[in-house]
């Protein structure tokens, strides 16, 4: 049951000269999806992890799936405008500009131990962001891990630090 047999690769998808790795495949099989969930847990489950915190919208689904298995908190991150209470916020730079993510003030408490888990780990823009998030609240961060990682971009030089995990990689 090799999970990488559940995700399908598209074409020019979002636009023309990307190869777009589509994980609804894996998530839309309780087998797969049961055992993403507990292979990306299964390292940090003596490391008694206080949060899990994921991006949106794809890393929400696995994030709550392994908070759940490492019976851990789980705490979004989003986009401006979107999370209800007082927010934290950093701008980070994509290929073309910047962006900015947030997350509640509260979510991370001083001290904290922190998963930081994303679907898929790229140039690693938005992973280094969500960890400056957590740092900033003080939380310490135990891993960074993805279900995939795209090696060929490079995102792991700018996670330098930190304990990175990815379960399928492609070049």
């Amino acid at each position: 049951m090799e999970l990488s047999g559940k995700i399908r690769s598209i074409q020019d998808f979002p636009k023309k000269g990307i190869l777009f790795r589509d994980i609804t495949p894996l998530l839309q099989d309780a087998n797969y999806l049961k055992k993403g969930i507990r292979l990306l847990a299964a390292p940090y489950r003596n490391e008694k992890i206080d949060v899990v915190v994921s991006a949106e919208a794809r890393g929400f689904i696995l994030g709550g799936g392994v908070a759940y298995e490492l019976g851990a908190g789980f705490v979004p991150v989003r986009k401006p405008g979107k999370l209800p209470y007082r927010v934290e916020k950093v701008s980070y730079e994509l290929e073309y500009g910047e962006d900015t993510l947030e997350i509640h003030q509260d979510g991370v408490k001083k001290s904290d131990k922190v998963l930081v888990l994303d679907d898929l780990l790229a140039t690693g823009g938005t992973a280094e962001a969500i960890c400056k998030l957590v740092e900033e609240l003080g939380g310490k961060i135990v891993g960074v891990c993805f279900l995939i990682e795209l090696v060929s971009l490079k995102g792991r030089d700018r996670l330098k630090g930190y304990d990175v995990l990815s379960l399928i990689k492609y070049n």
